[in-house]
């Protein structure tokens, strides 16, 4: 057991934390639910075949425009395999799916037309998602049923995350390897697509026509909800995305409730929630599993997500399982319009890479504060149970050991700050690392709370560049290596009990 000394001026920030833990938790109050009129649509009535052949995406979109010119409703989606190409949301509208409904979206991104994406002032060029909104009022997906994001025939695949069985099936089902034969591409457009990419973006380019040769390079998010107000997802099961799972972006009051989602591990940028840019939002009762990360919120990347400016606020999950992901739930690493006011309670992680994983980089900018994570339950984590990296996609963790002062690079407004989070009743059984605490140089981790902690590990704590951090009843069994290893921490109480 370690101890440090008492830091006096440590006891009203304390307190401060507290009483924002239980601010959020009490104004924790449900979002604005969409409101439906009650007319009701049924998809075969517009000309909807669920054979799995025919293709619905006319069907589709005649029931959405008769919804729209009725000023809302349901359009019911019923049982049967209904292949489709992009669906397009409008106002008013809950599309349902009834229990064996499954919208299976086309592979051929022929269907997908470029477009161009104006958020708020940024442009940028893609492929129009499976599902879509923009701008909407009122609009919900929910029902028994499950949405196929046909992403398979879209994503790269890389050999370290499938079995050799699998490997070789793929390789023979056609595509091409990469020089390595390492990562399997779709097409030899879509392996060298990022190269073109930087070119075009670079030189300013919003041209979809110039994009059209690496169409395939350019996969959607599955559900793309772009400044939206009162969305509802409940329900349903979404898997197998070209890109990004669900994506509500710059949308307020938003309720995302016993929802599956069900990718592989080794879909490639698969998460299963990307919440960006939201405010008033609720995740309850969900169920993820993704070949990244699980719940993820952000807020933009870098000088675009510092010109939008709008934060990830007001959000409260609760009573969701995570299984196999990068992290369980995670802040970042495009966090650079800011996340605050978040409370997490009563979730579970089983097999993730991650538990809880605040992630960022120099550049960045952004403010992460006033995070409230309790009750968290957690076996059999590949690597650390709670983890805060501000060296996100350069050094890797612990590599930053031996830094000193003058590594320190300038505050400006690309620095990250993370600070007033508290992580408490937290039981973790089996991770590799139990506690990364790493802030920069320049930029210390600041108020950092961790009470009622257990964790059963192979390696145990590290902190570094960190200030105002208390641990009280934090409990590490390691494996290996010291119990608590500390590098330019100040003004701080940490107690690691055996």
């Amino acid at each position: 057991m370690k101890k440090m000394k008492w830091i006096p001026s440590l006891t009203p920030v304390l307190a401060w934390i507290l009483a924002i833990a239980a601010t959020l938790h009490a104004a924790a109050a449900a979002p604005d639910l969409p409101q439906i009129p009650p007319h009701t649509f049924s998809l075969p009535d517009y000309g909807g075949v669920p054979d799995g052949v025919t293709l619905n995406t006319e069907a589709f979109s005649k029931a959405i425009a008769a919804v729209s010119q009725a000023g809302g409703g349901r359009l019911t989606v019923p049982s049967g395999l209904w292949l489709t190409g992009p669906i397009t949301l409008c106002s008013h509208l809950d599309l349902h799916l009834d229990r064996g409904a499954v919208i299976l979206f086309s592979g051929d991104y022929h269907l997908y037309p470029l477009r161009v994406f104006d958020v708020r002032g940024e442009k940028e060029v893609g492929s129009a998602p499976p599902v879509f909104g923009m701008g909407l009022e009122d609009v919900a997906i929910t029902g028994e049923g499950i949405l196929d994001g046909g992403g398979s025939a879209w994503r790269p695949v890389k050999r370290g995350k499938m079995g050799e069985t699998d490997w070789n099936a793929l390789v023979h089902s056609g595509g091409v390897l990469d020089a390595r034969k390492e990562t399997w591409w779709p097409s030899r457009s879509a392996m060298n697509g990022e190269n073109v990419f930087n070119q075009l973006e670079s030189a300013g380019d919003v041209n979809p026509a110039d994009y059209e040769t690496i169409h395939d390079w350019l996969r959607p998010r599955m559900v793309r909800l772009l400044d939206c107000r009162r969305v509802l997802l409940q329900g349903v099961t979404f898997q197998n995305p070209p890109n990004w799972t669900l994506n509500p972006q710059l949308c307020e009051n938003v309720s995302i409730l016993n929802v599956t989602v069900h990718n592989p591990p080794y879909a490639q940028n698969s998460d299963a929630l990307d919440l960006e840019s939201c405010r008033h939002a609720l995740i309850r009762n969900c169920t993820f599993e993704a070949g990244d990360d699980g719940i993820c919120l952000k807020s933009g990347k870098d000088a675009v997500g510092r010109r939008i400016g709008v934060p990830t606020e007001d959000v409260d999950v609760e009573g969701c399982t995570v299984y196999y992901a990068h992290g369980g739930f995670v802040v970042g690493s495009e966090m650079s319009g800011g996340v605050r006011n978040i409370r997490v309670h009563n979730c579970t992680f089983m097999g993730t890479e991650v538990g809880l994983r605040f992630k960022s980089t120099r550049g960045r900018g952004g403010v992460v504060e006033n995070v409230d994570i309790s009750d968290i339950h957690m076996a059999n984590i590949l690597g650390g149970a709670i983890d805060f990296n501000l060296f996100y996609g350069g050094k890797p963790p612990g590599d930053t050991a031996g830094q000193e002062a003058e590594d320190a690079a300038p505050v400006d407004e690309g620095t990250p700050q993370f600070r007033n989070i508290r992580i408490s009743h937290l039981t973790c059984r089996g991770a590799m690392r139990a506690i990364l605490l790493e802030g920069l140089p320049e930029m210390p981790l600041k108020n950092i709370v961790l009470n009622d902690v257990m964790i059963t590990s192979r390696e145990g704590v590290w902190v570094q560049d960190a200030s105002h951090v208390d641990f009280e009843n934090v409990r590490v069994d390691n494996q290996t290596g010291p119990a608590l290893t500390e590098k330019a921490v100040q003004h701080s109480r940490i107690q690691v009990l055996k």
